[in-house]
């Protein structure tokens, strides 16, 4: 496969061969789809007459219209169909027909990750063992996100030993994201060297290092497994939010909506919190039963019952947990959608023992994902045992501690402090929450009340002031109605803090 190979999506075709290859398997083709083929990816989008298609699969030879239905409906059959269930070919009546551009197709699905083998740079048979075992294991580690699809080990390992261009390589496995690295042993210690990379720019999106001596072997690969699997999935969404604004700003396919809206959802402001149900409820009127569509509606309206924020409809709670449970009804086992849902049925619909069992199957599905840790930690505060909570917490935190999401965990962590009276730790992890992100109203809450229990009484009131500029409608009783009751003692001391700082008990 040289130069002139054209790919879209997962595939690759070669004009010169008329070769076709799916994530880097031949597809079996006939000379004419292959000539069909070939034409239609020139046109790059544009659509192509049915005399042009006609001319390229019989040349110089006069056919019936019939015979080029019949070899487009076998070219279908050999494409399949795209992830939102139409076909790659598209039908433009009475005049031909035409494949989706390059930016149609990839907004219609979301990103594939390839994990190339790691370049064992010092020759050790032992240390090549090692680095297999790893990539292994991370491939296994990703397969477990729903965010975006992983290339098998088999696809991959056939590039071990060889000298690659990471474009072609992401172009010939049909990948958007590669993730590659290298081995190195000095003496008693083991180096790791990983990076992520955009696979058309070639672009280096993540990159760390991993050191440790012989001894610790197992320990250190479990250790890299995790770091990178919880690390890898926030940096590729962070990318396709980006390059959703850079490239199809105006797209209306589900998953551009769905990024959009994600976006607007993390600013965590109550205007965008509205923008972004609104893009949702857009994407629901296309596919009204995809789950992580589903859970991100609930994850709004979620978080606005939470906030005390007023309502966007006519029963907020109720349209929450029909979301929630409509989103569990099609998850298939997704660890990011029941996470989602089931913090929709704890906080908003007050169903403690269905959440929490949603939520521990999502912790037990993808430990690695520090969004569903942070989640079933913050629950687990509210309706379990407080010591399993910090320590949910507290491994989202090493799972990314630089995260934006990690604003979750740093609040719910100071919750605990403040409940157990720890005032100074709680202002400390509210503080650290407070510098990712300076919408969140959780995080003020917890610096108003701690502050308010310390005596910081002008603290207190000027953390109230910022909270009230971005949340005016903000009462004690708003904040108390969003909040999970199993058990009133654990929010108790927050809402004493917020009283003594001075905020309205009701509007």
């Amino acid at each position: 496969m040289g130069s002139s190979t054209l790919s879209f999506a997962p595939f690759l075709y070669d004009p010169l061969t008329g070769s076709l290859w799916r994530e880097g398997k031949p597809v079996a083709t006939g000379p004419r789809p292959a000539a069909l083929l070939g034409l239609l990816l020139e046109a790059e989008g544009r659509v192509v007459t049915k005399a042009d298609l006609m001319e390229r699969a019989w040349p110089g030879l006069a056919v019936e219209e019939g015979n080029l239905t019949v070899q487009i409906a076998a070219l279908r059959r050999l494409l399949g169909v795209r992830a939102d269930g139409t076909d790659w070919i598209v039908t433009v009546p009475r005049v031909g027909y035409r494949l989706p551009r390059q930016d149609e197709a990839a907004s219609a699905q979301p990103p594939t990750v390839a994990v190339l083998p790691f370049v064992n740079l010092g020759g050790d048979a032992d240390q090549d063992y090692f680095a297999d075992g790893v990539v292994t294991d991370i491939i296994t580690a990703l397969a477990r996100f729903r965010s975006f699809s992983v290339v098998s080990r088999n696809s991959a390992f056939v590039y071990k030993g060889r000298s690659i261009d990471i474009r072609e390589v992401a172009a010939q496995l049909g990948v958007r994201y590669v993730l590659e690295g290298s081995i190195r042993r000095e003496g008693s210690q083991v180096r790791i060297n990983v990076q992520l990379v955009d696979g058309v720019t070639a672009a280096n999106l993540w990159a760390d290092h991993f050191e440790d001596g012989i001894g610790g072997m197992f320990a250190f690969q479990d250790h890299i497994t995790e770091r990178v699997a919880s690390t890898v999935e926030p940096t590729i969404e962070v990318a396709e939010i980006q390059r959703s604004r850079r490239d199809r700003p105006n797209s209306l396919a589900v998953y551009d909506l769905y990024l959009r809206a994600l976006a607007a959802i993390i600013d965590e402001s109550m205007e965008n919190n509205a923008v972004a149900y609104g893009l949702l409820q857009q994407a629901l009127a296309i596919e009204p039963e995809n789950p992580m569509i589903l859970s991100h509606a609930a994850w709004a309206l979620e978080h606005r019952i939470a906030m005390g924020w007023p309502w966007l409809g006519r029963d907020d709670v109720a349209e929450c947990v029909s979301l929630a449970r409509r989103g569990l009804q099609h998850c298939g086992g997704d660890p990011r959608v029941m996470a989602h849902c089931g913090m929709a049925l704890v906080q908003a619909g007050k169903d403690y023992e269905g959440g929490m069992a949603v939520l521990e199957a999502a912790a037990a599905a993808n430990p690695n994902d520090l969004f569903v840790a942070a989640c079933s930690g913050t629950a687990a505060l509210h309706c379990g045992d407080i010591d399993r909570a910090l320590e949910r917490l507290h491994r989202a935190l090493r799972l990314g501690p630089r995260d934006p999401d990690a604003r979750f965990s740093l609040t719910a962590i100071a919750m605990a402090e403040l409940t157990r009276g720890n005032y100074e730790a709680a202002i400390s992890y509210a503080s650290r929450s407070l510098a990712l992100n300076a919408h969140f109203d959780p995080t003020y809450w917890m610096l108003i009340a701690a502050h308010a229990h310390l005596g910081h009484i002008n603290e207190a009131r000027q953390f109230l002031h910022a909270l009230e500029a971005i949340a005016p409608d903000v009462t004690l009783e708003s904040i108390l109605a969003g909040q999970p009751a199993k058990d009133p003692r654990r929010f108790a001391p927050v809402l004493d803090g917020l009283a003594r700082a001075g905020m309205r008990a009701r509007a």
